[in-house]
């Protein structure tokens, strides 16, 4: 099957009136594809999507069907479905996972570890400051930072990730080939073109307020924790907080005047028990531990309990062969290794939370003196 027939199988589906993501989800799960759905006999089909869908399939010349096509034809583009091993372990675990991701972009980079970072359209400029500090700190170090590509803060912190040359993905409410708010179309094109940006909606999907909390909860579900900058009493970014908080990540909140309303829901969720963060390092505290689940793209279980006894494996040792007790940049470390800026980082980060190894300005690391060998 050649990849435009696979897409034809998939988007067919995709645009058959009355399969939401949960009937997508349960024809994957029953079939173990959408295009083996789709070659089902029509009453198998219906009984594993608990509907009658099978008449209701579009052809391949249907508009919507064609305009997807469109789309996923030109080559920074693609479509990920939650049977794929490229799929997010995380993602894939949370309540209702989306069925299809459309995404452009680096898709490899859901499988380093991320931080939600999240907060009002409307903030302070120390607001926007913090969001883009936060950022920038940990995208240094290691940490992929995820937003919504909304006004504000989400687009501080994705502009924070990419001022420190590191990794940000954006996850929209619309279709893949829309931007909102239309403002931020620079801030998209340069995430495309050195991050990732994904959706569950096809192309052609305008605004509706309904699709952000969709949106939300792949935010946090794809995330180890969510960092809330400001938000007022009642928004939006309260509810991924909250998403995250029931799938079990950490939540975290800058705090801020009591007279400011958009730190009323950030004090909110420090009473609630998110923690108060006051710079980088309270936020890697807590994540560390969680590191090594996300390390999916090495295909290993390791411990959560990894300590600064014992490297994680020898490509680590590897690299901290290669880190003496002077300063040496990351930019030669790349160069040394081979590997790519995103693994480097993240192989510095547990280095660095470990006791191994200490960031410098300028980018740098060194070996701390009393590290093993």
């Amino acid at each position: 099957m050649t990849a435009r027939d696979l897409h034809t199988s998939q988007a067919r589906l995709i645009h058959t009136k009355g399969a939401g993501s949960a009937t997508l989800l349960r024809l994957i799960t029953h079939f173990g594809s959408l295009q083996a759905a789709l070659q089902a006999p029509p009453d198998s089909l219906n009984q594993a999507a608990g509907k009658r869908i099978a008449d209701k399939i579009p052809g391949a010349d249907d508009p919507q069907v064609k305009q997807t096509l469109a789309w996923l034809s030109q080559l920074e583009n693609g479509l990920l479905t939650c049977d794929s091993p490229d799929y997010p372990r995380l993602l894939g675990e949370c309540d209702n996972p989306p069925a299809v991701l459309f995404y452009t972009g680096d898709i490899s980079l859901l499988k380093q570890p991320l931080l939600a970072i999240v907060g009002s359209r409307t903030p302070t400029r120390g607001g926007i400051q913090n969001a883009h500090d936060f950022s920038a700190d940990l995208a240094a170090r290691g940490l992929g930072i995820v937003s919504g590509l909304a006004a504000g803060i989400d687009a501080a912190a994705h502009r924070g990730a990419l001022d420190a040359d590191g990794i940000t993905i954006a996850v929209t409410g619309t279709g893949p080939d829309r931007v909102y708010p239309a403002g931020n179309h620079a801030l998209a094109v340069e995430i495309a073109a050195k991050g990732l940006i994904i959706t569950e909606h096809p192309p052609g999907t305008q605004v509706h307020p309904g699709h952000f909390p969709r949106r939300n909860r792949i935010i946090a579900a794809l995330s180890l924790g969510i960092l809330v900058v400001e938000a007022a009493e009642k928004s939006g970014s309260l509810i991924t907080a909250r998403l995250g908080s029931e799938a079990g990540r950490e939540v975290f909140a800058i705090p801020g005047s009591i007279h400011n309303a958009l730190t009323k829901g950030t004090h909110k969720l420090i009473r609630q028990g998110a923690k108060l963060v006051g710079n980088a390092a309270d936020i890697l505290e807590e994540v560390a531990p969680l590191i090594d689940r996300t390390r999916t793209d090495e295909n290993k279980n390791r411990a959560e309990t990894d300590t600064a006894e014992s490297l994680p494996d020898p490509e680590y040792e590897a690299l901290l062969d290669l880190i003496a007790h002077d300063p040496v940049s990351v930019d030669k470390l790349i160069q040394k290794t081979g590997l790519t800026a995103e693994v480097v980082s993240s192989m510095l980060l547990l280095l660095e939370l470990n006791g191994y190894v200490e960031s410098l300005p300028g980018n740098r690391y060194c070996r701390i003196a009393s590290s093993p060998n």
